[in-house]
């Protein structure tokens, strides 16, 4: 499955299509169903040549047939124009209110970071090679299962302010100059610690 998860590996995002992704996906990225990425099929042994990929909820008793992302404001998801919460809305295709008849399907008013209505978004699944096509960034190849859109560290902001700087090289940058200060630093305070020793023998 390690080869394979590397050779197939899955991109995930949402964005508004032609624009900057506004969310990267990762393993613990809440789902329209309420479950997580990582409980949705991100694995395939030959991935479909059908478009757009659908990535079903693998726990049982779930309706949900492809993983949708929901943006969230602030801890909470955003609210349906009912007023109710995606939970409150059925997981199968349509998403309609099971808690009022007057709610045609699941839409937000929320407007995004990048300036754009949520209606405008919608959540992007894509081969590594397809990833490339758009000029977007891929990271290295890894052996972790659900890692979807993750690259790097800037991946876990909103798009509009990591400016999609994921992947590249300032990540790993940013890794050596920590490891490189931490290093620096360990001589300092050992060299003090024998300061201070002899000083007190002098007392």
């Amino acid at each position: 499955m390690l080869p394979q998860r590397q050779n197939n590996r899955l991109y995930v995002s949402y964005g508004v299509p032609g624009g900057i992704d506004c969310n990267l996906i990762g393993p613990e990225s809440q789902c329209f169903c309420a479950h997580r990425y990582k409980q949705h099929k991100a694995d395939c042994e030959v991935v479909p040549s059908e478009r757009p990929l659908a990535l079903p909820c693998r726990v049982k008793g779930c309706f949900c047939t492809a993983y949708q992302y929901v943006p969230r404001f602030g801890p909470n998801p955003v609210r349906c124009r009912c007023k109710h919460l995606p939970e409150d809305h059925s997981e199968a295709t349509g998403h309609l209110c099971k808690t009022c008849s007057s709610c045609s399907g699941f839409q937000s008013t929320y407007t995004c970071g990048c300036g754009q209505p949520s209606s405008a978004h919608q959540t992007l699944v894509e081969t590594k090679v397809e990833r490339e096509a758009r000029g977007q960034p891929v990271g290295r190849d890894v052996p972790y299962a659900a890692m979807g859109g993750l690259t790097g560290f800037s991946s876990l902001l909103d798009g509009y302010l990591a400016l999609e700087v994921s992947g590249t090289d300032s990540d790993y940058g940013c890794q050596q100059r920590i490891s490189v200060l931490s290093i620096n630093q360990k001589p300092t305070k050992a060299s003090t610690l024998v300061r201070f020793k002899k000083d007190t023998k002098h007392h």
